[in-house]
């Protein structure tokens, strides 16, 4: 990482105890809006027989996905989590209630949050989360009746580039 990115950081760790407000109050005043619906990207369903408890302990334990709260909120969406590729990139994975399961790679907001915000350099990564999320995820519709995640929303439980 280099020194502007770990100012970047630091500045971002002071921003996350605030930034739900701000972004309610942004939104508000149409300063800065968010699209009805869900993001682009499909991935596939949750497998029957699996619980959402059960793929946030996957993902976590295995390839280190975590919350994402300052992340958008789609419509019916239960989970919104992510993967650091590294300070500039990473994966954004999101589950609805239905049981569908959307994901993309993408800009860090925090090494380029105007660019992110844009959507620029946002791409489809089918294939990766796939990778990721193991038998959790099939191509077959199938429906599911999912409850928010009750932590979705905690900066304490913000996923954090560590420092080196």
């Amino acid at each position: 990482m280099t020194f502007f990115d770990k100012i970047k950081q630091k500045i971002w760790q002071f921003v996350y105890k605030f930034f739900p407000i701000l972004q309610k109050t942004l939104l508000r005043w149409h300063l800065i809006w968010h699209q009805k619906g869900r993001q682009r990207y499909h991935v596939g369903w949750l497998a029957s027989g699996k619980t959402l408890e059960e793929l946030k302990k996957h993902l976590h334990e295995k390839w280190n996905f975590g919350n994402h709260f300052i992340a958008w909120v789609d419509d019916g969406q239960v989970l919104s989590w992510r993967k650091l590729a590294n300070f500039n990139d990473q994966y954004h994975l999101r589950v609805f209630s239905d049981g569908e399961i959307r994901g993309h790679f993408e800009f860090t907001p925090e090494a380029h949050p105007i660019e992110h915000l844009e959507e620029k350099g946002e791409r489809e990564a089918k294939e990766d989360f796939l990778k990721f999320l193991d038998d959790f995820a099939t191509e077959e519709k199938y429906i599911s009746n999912l409850k928010m995640d009750p932590d979705a929303y905690s900066p304490e439980s913000e996923v954090l580039m560590e420092e080196k």
